[in-house]
């Protein structure tokens, strides 16, 4: 799997922050503040002196106003999970890739041509997330929602992207993937957040009468989880709008990438505006239950040029 993505555009991630929805209550040192109380220099609150208290915590003022001795807590600064599930099904795949030579993602600029297969826009999304991560010295995990059990995690720094980089050029798309079943399979982390990159072309989303509950209980999931969610709803430009591509237009063969099954059909502009409707039913459906449960959604065009996706269409997702 290439990637184009520069030193440059990395320097730009370097300014964002993933936004928390929850505090941080990891055991390991990082920037986001915890519930547990600690040893830094953001005041949070008073309790009563216990034996064994640093004395030099204790306020003499309240002492002179109360008679009794209290100590200040502080917020201490703990590492955030920033969990990344990338769907590796078949149908990721799709997508037109103009002809242009590969590039390293972090070797040179990234060219004009803003048009990729889903899974290099998935691929390019989820590092530039877990970059943003591991610059703010979150823990980040990667998943590839076949292998659940296999993750990639990394934490320390940016100095952890080589080898992220190289977990991510090793994914292969192929065969079906469950997404729920992969949420399903998310270990106990605590609190944090968790970014599902995926068509969310399965049966069970796509069903206008299945598709609400759907999401609903995979939001309801990751809500008793205490994760901060977002959905980046990846898709190819002919997916949505197959008028756009000549190769789509007439009589064609369609064939199922993960069932191998096939479909012949005429697409005129009579039926391109009733698949493009029931496209956009799809879409509000996700898009209205992602707002009804206070989960982040953002639809992310394989042939948009990833530094809008990043820089514009997903700034809600960053605290600046």
């Amino acid at each position: 799997m290439t990637m184009t993505l520069d030193a440059a555009f990395f320097a730009r991630l370097s300014r964002l922050r993933l936004a928390m929805g929850h505090k941080a209550s990891m055991n390991l040192t990082g920037n986001r503040k915890s519930t547990q109380k600690g040893s830094s220099t953001e005041f949070s609150d008073f309790r009563e002196y216990m034996p064994g208290d640093d004395i030099r915590r204790i306020d003499w003022n309240a002492y002179g106003r109360l008679d009794r001795l209290y100590v200040k807590e502080y917020m201490e600064e703990k590492e955030a999970v920033v969990s990344i599930l990338i769907d590796t099904s078949a149908s990721m795949a799709y997508g037109q890739q103009p002809d242009r030579p590969s590039a390293n993602i972090a070797g040179t600029p990234h060219l004009a041509a803003p048009v990729y297969k889903k899974s290099e826009c998935a691929c390019m999304l989820a590092a530039a997330f877990a970059y943003m991560g591991l610059n703010n010295m979150d823990r980040v995990i990667l998943y590839d929602m076949r292998q659940m059990q296999q993750p990639f995690s990394a934490s320390g720094g940016k100095h952890a992207l080589p080898g992220l980089a190289d977990w991510l050029s090793q994914r292969t798309f192929e065969a079906g993937v469950d997404v729920n079943e992969a949420v399903r399979q998310l270990p106990m982390k605590g609190p944090g957040v968790t970014m599902i990159i995926s068509d969310f072309l399965q049966e069970s989303f796509v069903d206008a009468d299945r598709e609400q509950e759907t999401v609903r209980k995979l939001l309801r999931f990751l809500a008793y989880r205490k994760q901060k969610t977002a959905l980046l709803h990846v898709l190819a430009g002919e997916e949505i709008s197959p008028g756009v591509s000549a190769e789509l237009v007439g009589t064609r063969n369609l064939i199922d990438m993960e069932e191998k099954s096939a479909l012949r059909l005429t697409l005129d502009a009579a039926s391109i505006r009733v698949y493009e409707q029931a496209v956009q039913a799809f879409l509000s459906g996700l898009r209205a239950e992602c707002a009804r449960m206070g989960a982040f959604y953002a639809v992310c065009g394989a042939d948009k040029d990833i530094d809008q996706l990043i820089f514009r269409e997903l700034r809600k997702l960053y605290d600046i």
